[in-house]
C-alpha cells in the first residue's frame, strides 16, 4: 500500500545489533533548478517511461509558478483507451503525509505529545510494555518496533497472490483488527530501528479519533485536505473511484500473469496508511503548501523533517534516503535532495516529491505495480521500467537530464509495504 516509500538501495530489515540511528533535522542541499520547463523533454521522458513497458501514466511538474501536465500509454490495455493528465488515482502511503499532518495539528493545540507513550492514549489498543515503549514520535517515523498487517491479512499472497487479492476485492477490515494483526506478527527490526509498518498509521488514526471525537478520515478531509484547498482528494467512500480514472494492474513480479485490473477494490485494508485518492495537480498543490508552511506552524514543520535514516549504508557510503514524520527527504542521482512521499497499492503507483522550498515539484501516477523480475537467486533483474521512471522524475525535479554523482541514489527500491512483497531466494518474503 504504500508503498510507500523510495530507497536508493536494497534494504529489507536494520541489522538488529545495529546502533540506533540518531535523530537529526535535515535540511536538504540546495537544488540548482531552471525557472522555465523544458516541455518537449519532459514530454520525450515520460513516453521513455511507457516504451520501456509502463502501461501508462500521468504527471504534473511545476517550477515557481509555470506547470506542465501530461500523460502516456493507455488507461485501459483491453480498448486501447488513453491516459489523461487529470485522472483521480489510488496514492497509496502519501496517505501517511496527510495523516502525520492531522496529528502534529493535535500536537500544536497540546492535545497530543509526540514523545508520550501511545498508551497514555489508546491503552487498551496497545497495552503493556508496549504501549508504555512506544512514543507517537516512533509510530510517525516508523521506529516503533511494530509490525506490519499486510501479510496477516492477506495470508494467501504468499503461495496465491492473485487469488489473496481477489479474496480481499470487497472485504471490509476494521482499522483495530489491523492493528490487532500488527502487533501479534512478528517486526522486523526492534524498537528504535527504522521499519516501514503501515500499522503506525492506521494506530494513528486511530490517536486522532481518540482526541479529536471524530471519525479520522473525517477529520483529515476538513482539517488537511479542505485547508490546502485540494479539490479531487478524498478518502473513497466504496470500492469504486467515483471520478475519471485509470484502470490499475498488478503483476505481483509476474506471479499474476497477465496483469490484473484492481482499480475497484475495498481500501479499508489501508485507511489511515493508504486510502486516499487524488490527482497529481492536487499532490503538487499539498507538498508546496504544506512545504511553504500554510498547513503547519514552524515548529511542528521542523518536528515533521527531523528524520533518520531509512537504512543501514555499507561502509563508506552515504545514507541518501531518510525518514521523518510521514514525509522523507531522498537524495536523486543528480545529486540533488528532494521531501515528499511514494506510495503503491495494489495496481497503481505515485511519486510526490518537491524541492524543500516547495517551488519545483514533480508529481507521476502509473498504473502497472510490481513490474520487477527476479532471479532464482532473489537478486532483481535489469529493470527497464524503473530506471525510465527514476530518470523521468530526476530530469522533472532538477531541470537537467540525470547525471549520476557519487553517493546518489541508484534504481530505487520500495521500502516492504503493502503491495511490496518481493521474492527472495526462499520464495516471497517482506
Amino acid at each position: 500500500m504504500t508503498s510507500a516509500a523510495l530507497l536508493s538501495l536494497a534494504v529489507g530489515a536494520l541489522p538488529a545489533g545495529a546502533a540506533t540511528p540518531p535523530s537529526v533535522s535535515v535540511s536538504a542541499s540546495a537544488v540548482s533548478t531552471t525557472s522555465d520547463l523544458d516541455r518537449k523533454a519532459l514530454r520525450a521522458s515520460l513516453e521513455a517511461f511507457h516504451k520501456a513497458g509502463m502501461y501508462g501514466a500521468y504527471s504534473s511538474v511545476r517550477g515557481g509558478s509555470e506547470q506542465w501536465q501530461g500523460a502516456t500509454g493507455v488507461a485501459d490495455v483491453d480498448t486501447g483507451r488513453p491516459m489523461r493528465p487529470d485522472y483521480e488515482h489510488r496514492i497509496g502511503s502519501i496517505t501517511k503525509t496527510f495523516t502525520s499532518v492531522a496529528v502534529l495539528q493535535q500536537v500544536a493545540k497540546g492535545r497530543i505529545d509526540l514523545d508520550a507513550p501511545i498508551g497514555d492514549y489508546l491503552p487498551e489498543l496497545v497495552p503493556g510494555e508496549q504501549g508504555q515503549k512506544v512514543t507517537v514520535r516512533m509510530l510517525l517515523n516508523h521506529t516503533s518496533g511494530i509490525a506490519d498487517y499486510i501479510l496477516p491479512a492477506f495470508p494467501k499472497l504468499v503461495k496465491d497472490p492473485g487469488q489473496a487479492l481477489d479474496e480481499g476485492q470487497f472485504r471490509k477490515l476494521a482499522p483495530e483488527e489491523l492493528v490487532r494483526l500488527g502487533l501479534a506478527a512478528k517486526p522486523l527490526a526492534p524498537r528504535g530501528k527504522f521499519s516501514y509498518a503501515n500499522t503506525n498509521y492506521i494506530i494513528a488514526g486511530l490517536l486522532l479519533k481518540k482526541v479529536t471525537g471524530q471519525d479520522p478520515e473525517s477529520y483529515i478531509t476538513k482539517n488537511v485536505i479542505h485547508k490546502a484547498g485540494l479539490r479531487h482528494t478524498y478518502f473513497p467512500r466504496s470500492a469504486d473511484i467515483p471520478g475519471p480514472h485509470a484502470k490499475m494492474y498488478e503483476s505481483f513480479y509476474g506471479a499474476i500473469a497477465p496483469a490484473r485490473d484492481y482499480s475497484v477494490y475495498d481500501m479499508s485494508w489501508a485507511g489511515t496508511a493508504g486510502a486516499i485518492v487524488s490527482t497529481m495537480n492536487d499532490l503538487n498543490d499539498f507538498y508546496r503548501r504544506l512545504l511553504s508552511g500554510k498547513l503547519l506552524g514552524a515548529a511542528e514543520l521542523r518536528e515533521m523533517k527531523t528524520t533518520v535514516p531509512a537504512y543501514e549504508p555499507t561502509a563508506g557510503h552515504e545514507v541518501v534516503m531518510r525518514y521523518g514524520l510521514g514525509l522523507l527527504t531522498l537524495k536523486m542521482p543528480s545529486g540533488g535532495w528532494y521531501w515528499g512521499h511514494d506510495g503503491g497499492v495494489f495496481g497503481a503507483g505515485t511519486w510526490a516529491m518537491s524541492t524543500e522550498d516547495g517551488r519545483r515539484q514533480a508529481a507521476i501516477g502509473y498504473n502497472l505495480m510490481k513490474y520487477e523480475r527476479f532471479g532464482d537467486d532473489g537478486k532483481q533483474l535489469p529493470n527497464p521500467i524503473g530506471d525510465a521512471l527514476l530518470g523521468y522524475m530526476d530530469r522533472a525535479l532538477s531541470g537537467t537530464p540525470a547525471k549520476r554523482v557519487a553517493g546518489a541514489s541508484p534504481m530505487p527500491q520500495r521500502l516492504l509495504t503493502p503491495g511490496q512483497l518481493r521474492p527472495g531466494p526462499a520464495g516471497a518474503g517482506w
